[in-house]
């Protein structure tokens, strides 16, 4: 996917880009490569890769979640090279951004991101996400919460749904295995106190390949019964 046929894709789907943020885009790509050569940010670093697999791919939830709307807080868990929150905030400039990543590295690459294309509004923490869900003051306090590969469904709702206000949304960023991932979560989503609200399947284009956005609702509060410690969710999911 060429930049252009990228301005167009978003176009056709009535999600407006600038010459300002297409400039953004292009900037960020060169960082990617540039940091990419010192510390290992993505096996994807071709330029109409990048724009369709990183990129693109990011704000397709912006296809079936409105962000235009108002002031909101998303945090994005294990961001990784700042998909998908960066290019949100790029397209959704009042979006309010938490990163969180567990690597120094990748967060010293997210601030020279963040400084080079003029974002405000972006907060980066370098920190492992079993620990700062559990921190009182993140807890419960986003209006979204993004998850893109990181990890299992079942990890994810007990990493993620902490971090929601009440009435939330989970926004889970999966490839094909999503509904079979969901189905052994279920019982975990309900106990942390959320409810799914749709599991949304999709094709990339230029066949690259089939995406799921599963939107979890947080109906009720998760409770605190269920802290843990420090990496047991990927040892020993709820299930």
């Amino acid at each position: 996917m060429t930049p252009e046929e990228f301005q167009s894709e978003l176009e056709k789907r009535d999600i407006p880009v600038t010459e300002e943020k297409m400039r953004q885009f292009e900037r960020y790509l060169k960082l990617l490569q540039e940091w990419n050569e010192k510390i290992n940010l993505t096996a994807i670093t071709k330029r109409e890769e990048v724009y369709l697999k990183h990129f693109y791919d990011s704000l397709t939830a912006g296809l079936y979640v409105d962000f235009s709307k108002g002031v909101h807080s998303l945090c994005d868990v294990g961001s990784g090279a700042g998909f998908p929150s960066i290019p949100l905030k790029i397209i959704y400039p009042e979006l309010q951004i938490t990163i969180v990543d567990s690597l120094k590295k990748r967060i010293g690459f997210l601030e020279t991101v963040v400084n080079d294309l003029g974002l405000s509004g972006v907060h980066l923490y370098h920190d492992r996400a079993e620990t700062f869900g559990q921190n009182k003051q993140f807890r419960g306090s986003f209006d979204f919460v993004t998850a893109r590969a990181v990890a299992r469904m079942s990890v994810l709702a007990e990493l993620c749904l902490p971090l929601l206000k009440l009435n939330g949304t989970f926004i889970a960023m999966k490839a094909a295995h999503a509904p079979e991932e969901l189905n052994e979560a279920k019982k975990a989503i309900g106990t942390l106190g959320g409810k799914v609200r749709d599991d949304i399947s999709f094709e990339l284009p230029e066949d690259a390949g089939e995406r799921h956005i599963i939107l979890i609702d947080k109906k009720k509060e998760t409770p605190n019964k269920y802290p843990r410690k420090p990496g047991t969710p990927n040892k020993s999911p709820l299930a």
